[in-house]
């Protein structure tokens, strides 16, 4: 009998290859089917375009970018709990809804998070343009 979780699989290069096509076709879905991750990539480009319209170092960059992947990292989480949450309780359910908003709440830690970093970034920047 066999276990999928029991027996090690071998490295298939074939495999990898397809399982980048799983994780594009995830992120095709959430731009087709999430307006919640429509804003945050819409913020998230409008704060590179800021970085290079201000000449932003490249340390800032770097948690620019760290920052702007995950708040949409949190949103795509977010979005694949609620779809199982929803899978698993389709019925009204508090710890369901319970659950939900511990995914949701996750999102805006990190986008609180964001907004503190571009604060940090950006203000500074603009202040001196003044």
């Amino acid at each position: 009998m066999s276990d999928k979780f029991s027996e090690k699989e071998s490295f298939s290069p074939k495999k990898r290859v397809r399982s980048f096509g799983y994780a594009f076709r995830g992120i095709y879905n959430m731009l087709r089917s999430q307006h919640n991750f429509w804003i945050q990539l819409t913020l998230g480009t409008l704060a590179v375009v800021m970085g290079f319209a201000l000449e932003i170092s490249r340390g800032e960059w770097m948690i620019l970018a760290l920052t702007i992947g995950m708040v949409l990292a949190a949103e795509t989480f977010n979005s694949a709990i609620e779809s199982l949450t929803d899978l698993v309780q389709p019925e009204q359910d508090p710890r369901a809804g319970w659950i939900k908003d511990l995914a949701a709440g996750a999102v805006l830690i990190t986008a609180i998070a964001s907004v503190v970093v571009g604060l940090l970034i950006f203000v500074p920047r603009i202040l001196a343009l003044l």
